[in-house]
């Protein structure tokens, strides 16, 4: 790295929340850049991907735009070094976890990556001393604190014993929500992520697009005017809808069994809410709940 950046040392109080709560937390990390705060979802995969996993990458990422995702990976090449690029392009912040230490050099192109990822205002980390170059046996354990900083993790495309599939069972260890791509059955790099779903062990994708409502991302909070509208208008049904679901994506299926609703009754509720402008849907499946600050009690 740079050496005109100096690393900070952060001590366990000052980490980002999830990774205090693992059971083997590092004992300091070393940081460059700010760590950005939002929901931590990490995107991690093989470095030798299939030819169109460049797009898929791209748009997995472009669809956290307006949310409040961080998108985390390991700076590897293949899928992380992909997931961080369309990070940078599309405006979503991200945090580079390193295997080796934060004054040790990066080659190639992935130097220049990092070095995009701090000028946009995203985050390089790793727990090991400043000058530690990089080995093998080093990389589960930058795994894991991929898993344990993360709100959700998925894994994007792996050959079935991947570095990703360590990700995937730190994840499963500490009680992080696990998603897998539902790729090519034939592809030996889709055999890990198919594995996961097979076993249940993971919660399918099947369009990049379904990401952020899949995993429940936030959106960004609005600069827009508050809507003018009172709540106290709605019907009681309405009203706690509303409530229970403000600033979040709900699929039809979501809200149906958190409201234990009848489908004709969760349409009605809908279109009163929609009417009143507190929820928006593109395509009549998955609803957007306005952030309840937005409006007038």
């Amino acid at each position: 790295m740079d050496k005109n950046n100096i690393p900070t040392k952060l001590l366990p109080p000052n980490f980002p929340e999830l990774l205090t709560l693992i059971k083997n937390p590092p004992q300091e990390l070393y940081c460059l850049g700010n760590i950005p705060k939002g929901f931590y979802i990490a995107l991690v995969g093989t470095r030798r991907p299939s030819n169109y996993s460049k797009e898929l990458c791209k748009r997995l990422v472009k669809s956290l735009q307006n949310t409040q995702a961080i998108v985390v990976s390991g700076l590897a090449q293949g899928i992380d070094c992909y997931c961080h690029e369309a990070a940078i392009d599309f405006g979503v912040p991200t945090i580079a976890v390193l295997a080796q230490g934060l004054m040790t050099k990066i080659h190639g192109e992935r130097r220049i990556l990092a070095e995009q990822i701090l000028q946009k205002g995203g985050a390089i980390i790793s727990e090991l001393p400043l000058e530690t170059p990089s080995y093998k046996s080093m990389f589960p354990a930058r795994n894991r604190i991929i898993a344990g900083i993360s709100n959700a993790v998925v894994i994007v495309e792996s050959k079935e014993k991947g570095g990703s599939m360590l990700t995937a069972n730190f994840a499963l260890q500490y009680n992080r929500p696990l998603f897998a791509l539902s790729g090519n059955c034939f592809q030996e790099t889709y055999q890990g992520p198919l594995a996961l779903l097979r076993s249940d062990k993971a919660k399918p994708i099947y369009f990049p697009e379904d990401l952020p409502f899949i995993c429940n991302i936030p959106v960004k909070d609005s600069d827009e005017t508050p809507i003018n509208f009172s709540i106290s208008n709605l019907s009681l049904e309405a009203q706690e809808l509303f409530k229970k679901n403000s600033g979040f994506f709900k699929n039809l299926s979501e809200l149906s069994s958190d409201s234990k609703m009848v489908m004709s009754s969760l349409f009605s509720i809908l279109t009163e809410l929609e009417l009143a402008g507190l929820v928006s849907s593109q395509d009549g499946y998955r609803y957007f709940f306005e952030k309840e600050c937005s409006c007038k009690n």
